[in-house]
């Protein structure tokens, strides 16, 4: 299971090795601090009501959540070991619903639920706040372009730098999506990335 392999490294790392970690993700941490902020203001009186209330949310179904490996990454680092737990327990029960495994009674069981959740909109929601504040669109698309500086391997960006650490250590996930799907491959030859 990745997350215990996460949990692994993390441990039989040195503390200045755990600092480096932890200094690597704080643009991304003040960027998903932005974004919450955001989504809170904007959408959560929508969101609140209109699907995690009446249970219609399309956005939790566990088809709809893809993880990334530098999700788990970062969640462990800021994770306490009761939310890992809490984690791992989750995981062990089969999930025969049609939710989100994490999803629990008061919302997602990360400290920092994984960026595509974070960045989903439904239509709906969109429609709703944008109609009624325009310039929302714009600070969401904006957000939208900043989330590809972390992800999109068109450049060296996050995700890829937290595998590759994970990588030279002698680690491997199917999560490692930046190093194993041929499309973020292509980008990264497309851009001569290594």
């Amino acid at each position: 299971m990745t997350l215990t392999m996460v949990q692994e490294y993390l441990k039989g790392i040195s503390h200045e090795g755990f600092i480096s970690l932890k200094s690597m993700i704080q643009d991304y941490l003040v960027f998903r601090l932005e974004v919450k902020n955001f989504l809170t203001k904007q959408f959560k009186s929508i969101c609140t009501e209109k699907c995690y209330q009446n249970k219609l949310s399309a956005c939790c179904s566990k088809e709809g959540i893809i993880t990334f490996f530098a999700d788990l990454v970062i969640n462990a680092i800021l994770s306490s070991k009761d939310e890992l737990s809490q984690l791992h327990d989750v995981l062990r029960i089969p999930n025969k619903g049609f939710k989100c495994v994490y999803l629990g009674e008061k919302g997602c069981l990360w400290r920092l639920k994984p960026i595509v959740c974070e960045m989903f909109l439904c239509d709906e929601a969109k429609n709703k706040a944008f109609t009624e504040k325009p310039d929302f669109n714009k600070k969401w698309e904006d957000l939208k372009d900043r989330e590809k500086l972390f992800k999109w391997p068109d450049r060296v960006v996050l995700f890829d730098t937290i595998e590759q650490v994970f990588i030279d250590a002698g680690y491997f996930s199917p999560l490692m999506y930046l190093h194993n799907s041929p499309g973020l491959l292509k980008i990264k030859k497309d851009n001569l990335l290594p």
